[in-house]
């Protein structure tokens, strides 16, 4: 999966943040909700536009940010 295809950073949609092409919802709420133990099955039913496929994207693209970050210790 290509996270590129599904998310996009526009000034003019929320500041900026990363958000699901097409929508306001960021990636940061998604895995804050995933990390805050939200089941997926109900961020998809609290987000009708979000399918299975931007829950990855979303992690894909998490872990590409990290990837590309200097750590600091």
């Amino acid at each position: 999966m290509n996270w590129q295809e599904l998310i996009e950073e526009r000034t003019d949609v929320m500041a900026g943040k990363p958000v699901f092409k097409g929508t306001r919802i960021t990636v940061e709420h998604v895995l804050t909700e995933l990390g805050r133990g939200m089941p997926e099955e109900e961020l998809l039913r609290d987000h009708p536009r979000l399918t299975p496929q931007h829950i990855r994207a979303a992690m894909l693209y998490a872990a590409a940010v990290l990837g590309a970050q200097e750590v600091i210790t």
